[in-house]
C-alpha cells in the first residue's frame, strides 16, 4: 500500500497497486506549479482518505489538457487526483513511500529551460506523447 499526502497533511490518499508509469513535464505550467515529475495511477487503485474539501482545481487552456489540483491550505501541487479518467497523473512528490519506478518519458521538452539538463535515456517528446 502506497500512501501520499500534501505538505500539511490535510489531503491524504492511498494506492493499492503501484503506479503504471512515471514521466517528467517541462511545460511552463507544470514548472510554475512546482510538480514536473508525475506518475500515472489507476482509478480503482486510488483512494482519497481525507481533505476532499481542501482541494482546489486549476483548469488549463490548450494545448494543456490536464486540470491541476492543489491543497488550499499549504499549496501542494497534487496532480489530477479528482480526475474521472481510468488512469490519471499524480505528482510524484506527494508520495510518502519510495516509488519503485523510473522515469519513462519527458514531455514538452521544447519548453524546458536551458539550465535544466535531462540526465537519463527516457524518450523525449516536443509536446504531449502521441498515443
Amino acid at each position: 500500500m502506497l500512501k501520499g499526502s500534501c505538505c500539511c497533511g490535510t489531503i491524504k490518499f492511498t494506492l493499492s497497486s503501484p503506479p503504471t508509469m512515471m514521466g517528467t513535464c517541462y511545460c511552463t505550467r507544470c514548472r510554475k506549479v512546482g510538480a514536473t515529475t508525475f506518475v500515472f495511477v489507476k482509478r480503482d487503485s486510488f483512494k482519497l482518505i481525507s481533505g476532499v474539501d481542501s482541494i482546489s482545481t486549476y483548469k488549463p487552456e490548450a494545448p494543456y489538457k490536464y486540470n491541476r489540483c492543489f491543497c488550499t491550505h499549504c499549496g501542494t501541487s497534487l496532480g489530477e487526483i479528482t480526475s474521472p479518467e481510468e488512469s490519471f497523473p499524480v505528482a510524484a512528490n506527494c508520495f510518502d513511500n519510495e516509488l519503485k519506478i523510473t522515469n519513462m518519458f519527458h514531455e514538452f521538452v521544447k519548453e524546458k529551460p536551458s539550465w535544466y539538463g535531462i540526465c537519463d535515456e527516457a524518450k523525449q517528446f516536443i509536446e504531449h506523447p502521441h498515443q
